[in-house]
């Protein structure tokens, strides 16, 4: 008897989650020895590319199937998000994002093992964000080889993001790289239209991969779900909120100004 699309959804996010757990437990023991907490940004984004390289390899390539599709387009999302994470981190692991040093400025002696609790709230959340795809995995017979209208936009938002936000993090790295910049803050370009065009373009890809996991079992549910949990981590939560309150701690004044000229996060032509 097969499962019911609900019961095989359960099981293979369990199944994912069990994994994840036992991959971030690792990734716990590896931030431990190099004494640097932020190396979890890396895996959680890695994580993703893991699962889709397994879709990719497991299942025979068919351009005309949206699950494959979404496959291809998570592992590139995946692999490129967490190759700029590992060159800004490993690349200097004397230094630990504020984050995490605030967190042991507040745990103290409780550091590692309440750290390791984040570590596991950072697999569920993989596994929650892996949801689209896992749904993806129920399509039926009759969508299976099918790229919907539906599906191809998803294709098109996805491109769209990914190209914004690798030319948003380009635009920023140059603007650093010069000397005369040091202290000022970053508002042309796509800065200049808002002043995260990276958090934008990275809710589009989510947008892209919930356009892509629609399918009759779970009418998009997951994807549109998930779709809406990033658009509130990037805008309230981890992404917007702590961002700006390192930049104004850090640049005083001149961000402040940026605030009050250009939007936080819906694109808006720059006045003059």
């Amino acid at each position: 008897m097969n499962p019911s699309p609900l019961g095989q959804l359960l099981f293979d996010f369990i199944y994912i989650l069990v994994l994840a757990g036992i991959f971030f437990t690792a990734t716990w023991v590896v931030a431990k020895v190099l004494n640097n907490w932020s190396i979890v940004d890396v895996a959680w984004s890695y994580g993703f590319a893991l699962v889709g390289l397994w879709i990719l390899t497991a299942f025979p390539w068919n351009t005309r199937d949206p699950f494959l599709w979404l496959a291809a387009a998570t592992t590139l999302w995946s692999l490129r998000l967490g190759t700029h994470l590992a060159i800004r981190v490993l690349g200097h692991l004397d230094r630990e994002d504020g984050r995490y040093l605030k967190m042991r400025a507040e745990w103290g002696k409780w550091t590692g093992l309440k750290m390791y609790r984040f570590y596991l709230y950072q697999a569920v959340a993989l596994a929650l964000l892996l949801l689209p795809l896992i749904s993806a995995a129920g399509t039926t017979p009759k969508e299976a080889g099918h790229m919907a209208a539906w599906h191809w936009a998803g294709l098109f938002i996805f491109a769209l993001g990914m190209l914004g936000e690798g030319l948003a993090d380009a635009q920023l790295a140059a603007f650093k790289r010069q000397p005369d910049n040091r202290g000022k803050v970053c508002a042309t370009g796509l800065w200049a239209w808002t002043r995260h065009p990276n958090y934008f373009c990275e809710w589009l890809i989510w947008i892209g991969f919930a356009l892509l996991a629609f399918n009759q079992s779970y009418w998009g549910i997951p994807g549109f779900a998930c779709a809406g949990v990033m658009y509130h981590l990037l805008t309230r939560v981890t992404g917007i909120p702590l961002t700006e309150a390192q930049l104004l701690a850090s640049k005083g004044s001149a961000y402040a100004d940026y605030q009050s000229r250009v939007p936080a996060f819906w694109p808006r032509k720059p006045t003059a």
